[in-house]
């Protein structure tokens, strides 16, 4: 079945909350504050700061946290509120898959990395843009985060702003804290799943998304 998209935008109001996941208001980063406490590491840990090696460290690791954990100052909804009229049955799912993403763990800020899968049934012609689901991922990702939550959280943005019949969120992710340190488990990998409306009523749509959301891609 073809499908065609009229470019017929439909504009939430523009939020500008700054909020974190527990709903607190996030400051601007402190690249200074970062920069006294890493060389306060590196002096714990029986480094000399003041090396060559390591002058510029500090401002080094300030500016990757700056980029690290954006998505503390970013709102999904700046991405998914943009909308257009799509003619299609309301069985149609759209899925996206292999969306490269990495995050820090927020138990040890070690990193983990790995592919988010989402899908959902949209409701009422409304749909978003592919790209937005990706960069809906990142605001997430981009956090101090467990794979559980930011799971949970992609789709639950994705229901907020969408109101779509059905969501489903798959995420496969590698965890460092896991591979390089305590349990050093090199091929370990964390599979987390949400599904929001109608994929946690219907057992049969809920078993088509999860086949379609593991399928190879063939071309």
């Amino acid at each position: 079945m073809t499908s065609m998209i009229r470019p017929i935008l439909h504009t939430a109001p523009r939020r500008r909350s700054l909020a974190s996941p527990e709903g607190v208001a996030c400051r601007a980063i402190d690249h200074r504050r970062i920069e006294r406490a890493v060389r306060e590491i590196l002096i714990a840990v029986g480094e000399d700061p003041d090396r060559e090696g390591l002058l510029d460290t500090p401002a080094r690791v300030a500016r990757a946290y700056a980029e690290t954990f954006a998505g503390l100052r970013q709102d999904a909804g700046v991405h998914l509120r943009r909308t257009f009229a799509q003619e299609a049955s309301g069985d149609d799912v759209v899925m996206l898959r292999n969306i490269e993403f990495s995050s820090m763990c927020e138990h040890h800020l070690a990193p983990f990395l790995g592919r988010a899968h989402i899908a959902y049934l949209p409701s009422g012609g409304r749909v978003t843009g592919l790209s937005k689901l990706a960069r809906t991922v990142d605001v997430f990702a981009r956090r101090p985060q467990l794979q559980e939550r930011l799971t949970s959280q992609i789709a639950d943005a994705l229901v907020e702003h969408l109101q779509p019949r059905g969501v489903a969120v798959l995420i496969e992710g590698e965890h460092l804290c896991v591979r390089v340190r305590g349990a050093r488990k090199a091929d370990a990998e964390m599979v987390t799943t949400a599904m929001r409306g109608v994929y946690t009523e219907d057992r049969e749509l809920r078993r088509e998304v999860l086949a379609l959301l593991h399928s190879p891609f063939t071309p």
